[in-house]
């Protein structure tokens, strides 16, 4: 308990799924949580009743719009009054197709959500911890398994999962060397148990994960305490899988 204690943290895609099971990891360990979402405004306002206004603020959000996320932060800052912690984790799946068959559009629409808002959030949460956390904080940005190997139907989503993990290692490196204490890390869930996986297709999936079941969004929760509490303060620009063996 109280890993978290007097922390402030932005939890993009925070009402549902990994989302979800992280902002309820953090608000056991004693943090201040800022969840947003676009289009699950229910979740959020379901999730700030569960966790008390005091504890928890929803904010509604696109997270590929500078204007959205340039009012995140200032309604954290309003309520919270500072920033020391930003799970990048709103994101989509996209659409199963050969690249020759996908759309500009498709393949836009995904760059937006998975990397551009990542980007951004990165952005404006270096800003905001410079300015009203002493320079202190650190940037979690949720990738995949994919970002580390190909999907063969989905492209999209693995450039972007690739390219989340390669803007933290830029990341952490630029911030590491003008020493400003903000860490940036990514982790990389394999299979887990959320409403987006197909009834029917999970048998098939737990059949490839060696431990034989899918992992839960609370132990994605557990990494992201370890990496926004102090106990990880010489982790910097590193990867954490979490995929039940199934890269080993």
């Amino acid at each position: 308990m109280d890993r978290l204690k007097d922390k402030v943290a932005i939890i993009t895609g925070g009402v549902a799924g990994i989302g979800l099971g992280v902002a309820e990891c953090y608000v056991r360990e004693g943090a201040k949580v800022v969840l947003t979402a676009n289009h699950n405004v229910d979740g959020g306002k379901q999730a700030v009743e569960k966790f008390g206004e005091d504890k928890a603020l929803f904010v509604q959000q696109d997270v590929a719009n500078e204007e959205s996320w340039q009012s995140v932060i200032d309604q954290t800052i309003d309520k919270f009054g500072k920033i020391d912690i930003l799970v990048n984790n709103a994101g989509i799946g996209g659409t199963n197709s050969a690249i020759e068959d996908q759309s500009l559009e498709d393949w836009q629409k995904i760059i937006d959500i998975n990397l551009t808002g990542n980007f951004l959030g990165e952005k404006y949460a270096i800003k905001a911890m410079k300015k009203y956390n002493d320079g202190n904080g650190s940037i979690i940005n949720v990738s995949s398994v994919a970002g580390l190997i190909g999907l063969p139907l989905n492209p999209a989503y693995s450039a972007t999962k690739g390219g989340t993990r390669l803007l933290s290692h830029a990341t952490a490196l630029q911030l590491a060397q003008q020493k400003v204490n903000i860490r940036v890390n990514s982790v990389h869930p394999g299979w887990i148990d959320t409403s987006i996986i197909p009834d029917a297709y999970r048998e098939q999936i737990v059949s490839t994960i060696p431990v034989g079941h899918m992992g839960e969004p609370k132990d994605i929760g557990e990494i992201c305490v370890y990496l926004g509490s102090d106990e990880s303060k010489f982790a910097n620009g590193a990867e954490f899988v979490v995929d039940g063996a199934q890269r080993a």
